[in-house]
């Protein structure tokens, strides 16, 4: 099967390259794009640990190529179109209108989006059916997850399909039924980070010892340990009775917390300007970016040690 990415940049290389596990795969961009060095420099630290061979890396190059030519036949005739652009809803309609109009008409849409409509994005198309959304989550080549979203018109069958597809390049797809507003891990995220934002607000504890609390406590638990696994282990009985005491006391806000807006104000924007709920040197970015890269590599490794 055919596959195309449309997108060239680090969301768009990541998913060429899973895909090109199995497939060949076509990358579309307004612009040349260096793909055989994005994709290079994207698994050097695979290609280190002996995760990924270099005769591995170069068939998987091999079987990516980009195109400029939005009708180009490595594109009008794929089974599998996975979009990559940026969250720009006008974009990403105008971009699966065109894609109608030149691709196979059994060829299944997929738009990589972590916030936006699936429904709405393919609102205008008239075979809505084939569309759903794929969240692949960044890094795309290190994360198992993908959420395969359904659209208020997405078939069963099309749904399948993309997990079967998603399954067989390695990724671990997770089926949400519903087109609702985060998908699944968004929302579990967010309201984790509501709560957080809302004691440092309130002065229960500073940043730091929050962050400390999670990657010290029950974060160590999550690998293996989802939300509703824990509750069955300790108990429906004991969960119902500490919802009971404890939900009315957490936070319920609708808007976003008034420190990112004090923040904001300030030009405090995170690590891309040294401060935001904490003070950042290019040293603790750089060591904090490469100690999420080698913690999700040692999980590559303790998967393929356990099979």
């Amino acid at each position: 099967m055919l596959t195309a990415v449309i997108g060239g940049g680090l969301m768009g290389k990541s998913i060429a390259f899973v895909l090109s596990s199995l497939y060949p795969v076509a990358v579309y961009d307004v612009a040349p794009v260096d793909l055989a060095g994005g994709v290079r420099e994207t698994t050097k630290e695979l290609v280190a640990k002996g995760l990924l061979s270099a005769e591995e890396l170069e068939l998987r190059l091999s079987r990516i190529r980009p195109v400029y030519d939005p009708g180009d036949e490595a594109i009008s005739n794929a089974g599998l179109v996975v979009e990559a652009v940026y969250e720009d809803m006008e974009l990403k309609r105008g971009i699966f209108a065109q894609l109608e109009r030149v691709c196979r008409d059994d060829c299944i849409f997929c738009t990589n989006t972590s916030v936006m409509s699936p429904s709405e994005i393919s609102r205008g198309l008239v075979h809505r059916e084939r569309f759903a959304g794929t969240h692949f989550w960044n890094p795309a080549h290190l994360i198992p997850l993908v959420e395969v979203v359904m659209s208020d018109a997405t078939s069963p069958r099309t749904a399948q399909t993309v997990m079967d597809i998603l399954i067989k390049v390695g990724k671990k797809p997770v089926l949400c039924k519903k087109d609702i507003p985060g998908f699944i891990a968004n929302r579990l995220q967010h309201a984790l980070w509501r709560e957080a934002m809302y004691m440092v607000e309130n002065g229960v504890a500073d940043a730091e010892t929050i962050d400390d609390a999670c990657k010290f406590g029950p974060g160590l638990r999550w690998p293996v340990l989802g939300p509703l696994e824990n509750s069955d282990l300790v108990g429906v009985g004991l969960t119902y009775n500490i919802h009971d005491y404890v939900l009315k006391h957490l936070a319920d806000n609708h808007e976003p917390s008034y420190l990112l807006r004090e923040m904001l104000d300030r030009g405090d924007l995170g690590v891309k300007s040294g401060k935001g709920w904490r003070e950042w040197t290019p040293e603790q970015v750089g060591e904090l970016n490469s100690g999420l890269r080698e913690h999700l590599i040692d999980r590559i490794i303790k998967d393929k040690g356990e099979r």
